[in-house]
């Protein structure tokens, strides 16, 4: 796991939804055409998918995907395939992941951000036939860098406060 000197406590669904609920509002916040400000749902899915896989699965992927398709007013589907699609390839990979640290974890995650983006290309190419710059792609390598902080951020409330009991074993 990741913190290997904390047990966790087990999560609370109602923070699942407030972190999806938050990656949401991130993802409105106006960043114009930037293509480097990482896609914070894409984010906290895959978090979840891999932390939490039995929670957070493809069902919830794709109901965010569709609230994204509205939200970024694109083909209906569009996200809702590439975030099912990605949280799909998470919870294939989620058992060997959670052995690593959060820098390693995200070596695996990197592949898995440049499918989804892969698959949105596609579809946009197969609609519009346009093809994003190179640059659109520098959105995955800056969400490997945040995965570190994501996880920090999002295991925090499962972590035990360090109270050295010397009557408990754990």
């Amino acid at each position: 796991m990741m913190d290997r000197d904390h047990i966790l406590l087990p999560v609370n669904p109602a923070f699942i939804a407030f972190s999806l609920v938050a990656a949401f509002f991130l993802n409105l916040f106006p960043w114009g055409g930037w293509s480097w400000v990482p896609d914070f749902v894409a984010l906290t899915l895959v978090f979840w998918s891999i932390y939490q896989p039995r929670k957070v699965g493809i069902g919830i992927a794709f109901l965010m995907g569709l609230v994204m398709d509205v939200h970024s007013a694109s083909l209906l589907g569009e996200n809702a395939l590439a975030y099912t699609l990605l949280s799909y390839f998470a919870i294939t990979i989620h058992r060997r992941v959670l052995w690593f640290p959060p820098t390693v974890q995200a070596l695996h995650i990197f592949p898995l951000l440049v499918v989804m983006q892969i698959v949105q290309v596609l579809i946009q190419l197969a609609v519009t036939g346009k093809f994003p710059n190179w640059a659109y792609f520098a959105q995955s390598l800056v969400s490997i860098v945040v995965w570190p902080v994501v996880c920090w951020v999002l295991l925090a409330p499962q972590r035990r406060a360090v109270d050295h009991d010397e009557t408990r074993p754990i």
